[in-house]
């Protein structure tokens, strides 16, 4: 039992390796078929990479091998071992795979905005798959999150302003377009990355208080196939106790949700969030036929 579950665990990590080496070879082809031969850039560590390997001719693999160093014990030390490792084998992948392409065909030529598309969608899909897995491509997330604990500013507010500073830097080998262009792309590859991280499908936490409660659940259940729970909550100016009740779904059952709870009260209070990932439980959709 024990060595099946061993192998299990192992099976597992060969596997995120394996997608992790797979998501640095999807982004080192964007680098170097795409945005590299149209005078585009990345951004992050990846983009001073690039400006470093243009400016004093330097092997971008070896240069984004070299910078990323300090972000990865930066990563070892805030987020983990195996963050650390599975962000090594991806950066090493993008590194040497930079290496091997760099004399690819070009997949599309002067055509900017097709450029900056193409690009940052090919990019942020192996990012996304990387960090999917468990590794990183680029270290200044992670410089970001430090930062983050010891300034006023959130983690995306620096990750913006770390990055305009990168593409500040952009603009003196690549002009002033090329800066913009490269932030077009980066901007497309950081909405890709989400998506392939968490999947398209998506879920939806809907928390609903109603004065029909009862009613609220059985008709979720009946028409929906949904689960809910109930608990106890207390309003702060009445202090009437009441049931919340709280029901994830996908979603493409979304505006059926909305229409349950405007058809049993329309004056029901509804809080609706973004669920990246449900684990555990009964999460399951009964069928409703």
């Amino acid at each position: 039992m024990a060595s099946a579950k061993q192998k299990t665990i192992k099976l597992k990590i060969v596997s995120r390796a394996l997608l992790v080496i797979i998501g640095g070879i999807i982004t080192a082809y964007g680098l170097e078929s795409v945005l590299i031969p149209n005078r585009v850039s990345d951004g992050g560590v990846t983009g001073l990479s690039i400006v470093g390997s243009q400016l004093f001719g330097l092997p971008l693999g070896l240069l984004i091998a070299l910078l990323n160093i300090p972000f990865v014990y930066l990563g070892y030390k805030q987020i983990g071992k195996s963050f650390a490792i599975y962000s090594v084998i991806g950066i090493a992948t993008l590194a040497v795979s930079t290496s091997l392409m760099h004399h690819i065909p070009t997949i599309i030529q002067g055509d900017t905005l097709l450029v900056t598309v193409v690009g940052g969608i090919i990019i942020g899909f192996g990012m996304g798959l990387a960090l999917r897995n468990g590794g990183a491509l680029d270290g200044i997330d992670m410089l970001a999150v430090l930062l983050s604990r010891k300034s006023p500013f959130g983690t995306s507010d620096l990750i913006l302003f770390l990055n305009m500073f990168v593409f500040i830097v952009v603009s003196t080998v690549f002009g002033l377009q090329g800066a913009f262009l490269s932030a077009i792309a980066y901007f497309i590859a950081s909405k890709v990355i989400p998506i392939v991280e968490e999947g398209l499908s998506g879920l939806k936490s809907f928390k609903i208080i109603t004065t029909e409660p009862e009613l609220m659940v059985e008709t979720i259940r009946d028409r929906l196939g949904r689960g809910a729970t109930y608990s106890l909550a207390l309003g702060g100016y009445s202090n009437e106790q009441f049931k919340e009740i709280t029901c994830i779904i996908n979603r493409l059952e979304e505006s059926k949700m909305k229409e349950i709870i405007q058809e049993i009260d329309p004056r029901a209070f509804v809080a609706i969030y973004d669920v990246t990932e449900v684990k555990g439980g009964n999460f399951k959709k009964h069928d409703i036929h």
